[in-house]
């Protein structure tokens, strides 16, 4: 069995270095060293190196052996490939979750929409990045399904990028009103409503990248 510190310090590495080019800090094109990545995270080789097979297994980097590690373009096909499969979860948790959510489900989402507007009028796109990933987070953990969040996870990095390249004000505007709708189709348990307006949150995303 993997002793308990190993495993905390490669998800630390992973999600350092997934974030910082989500965020564009490490650049499309980016050279990344393993050595230069360790020094600057604090950490050993080993887990940085562990990571960055990892992100290329997502996409969000690419090797070739004895060569390089560069953070990988961002590419409109692969990107509209993710939100299909992204939009099905989300489809799916909805479907699954409508009807029997608790009060404090609601609150929640009603929350996260709330400080998602707050970020778009300020236009910081982490802050409604975040908010975003909450307010649709309370369906993807209400369905209980764990194979349907942990695709969300595996590919949710990949359309992030392109979200914060094509961040605007008036389409962060058009978003908190569709997600008004959401969690009013969720009050009333209108099942196939919620199922619609998912859809059409995430499919807006990939019909950006056409």
């Amino acid at each position: 069995m993997e002793r308990v510190q190993r495993r905390l310090l490669r998800e630390t590495a992973y999600e350092s270095i997934r974030d910082a080019v989500v965020r564009g800090e490490l650049a499309p094109g980016t050279v990344v060293s393993t050595a230069e990545l360790a020094d600057l995270l604090g950490l050993s080789r080993a887990p940085v190196r562990d990571a960055l097979a990892r992100l290329a297994g997502e996409g969000l980097v690419e090797t070739k052996p004895q060569s390089y590690t560069r953070v990988t373009e961002v590419l409109p096909d692969e990107v509209r490939d993710a939100a299909a499969v992204v939009r099905s979860m989300h489809e799916l948790a909805a479907s699954l979750t409508v009807g029997h959510l608790e009060p404090a489900d609601v609150t929640a989402m009603r929350d996260a929409n709330f400080r998602f507007k707050k970020a778009g009028r300020f236009g910081d796109i982490d802050a409604a990045m975040a908010a975003d990933d909450d307010l649709h987070g309370v369906l993807v953990r209400a369905s209980g399904n764990r194979a349907l969040a942990a695709t969300i996870e595996r590919y949710t990095p990949l359309i992030r990028r392109l979200e914060r390249l094509q961040f605007a004000q008036d389409q962060a505007r058009r978003s908190v009103e569709r997600h008004d709708d959401l969690i009013a189709a969720c009050v009333a348990g209108d099942v196939s409503e919620a199922t619609r307006l998912t859809s059409l949150i995430w499919r807006s995303l990939e019909e950006r990248t056409t």
